[in-house]
């Protein structure tokens, strides 16, 4: 499974609606287990970003779709960074 991590922005709605931002990704999880999609870790977080997640994938398409889905509902913005692991940055080091 590919990783994924995604640096999230609440939007105006999201911020209006904070105090269900844990219900919020519990349903989430629920959604995008659906997809195939995994979160392993969401972090609430001070600083550029209101949240940070890590995620498994089986493929980018899968994780775009995921993020599709999740900013139609007007809670808040993304920013997805594929994340490679030491293996696979070994395999994509050997064909250079």
């Amino acid at each position: 499974m590919a990783q994924y991590v995604l640096l999230t922005n609440w939007t105006d709605q999201g911020v209006r609606a904070a105090k269900d931002t844990v219900k919020r990704v519990a349903a989430a999880r629920k959604a995008w287990e659906k997809l195939g999609v995994k979160i392993k870790d969401f972090y609430w977080t001070m600083g550029q970003y209101d949240c940070v997640v890590i995620v498994e994938a089986p493929d980018d398409e899968t994780m775009t779709a995921a993020c599709v889905q999740l900013c139609m509902l007007g809670n808040a913005k993304t920013q997805t960074l594929r994340a490679f692991g030491e293996a696979e940055m070994e395999k994509v080091l050997k064909k250079i």
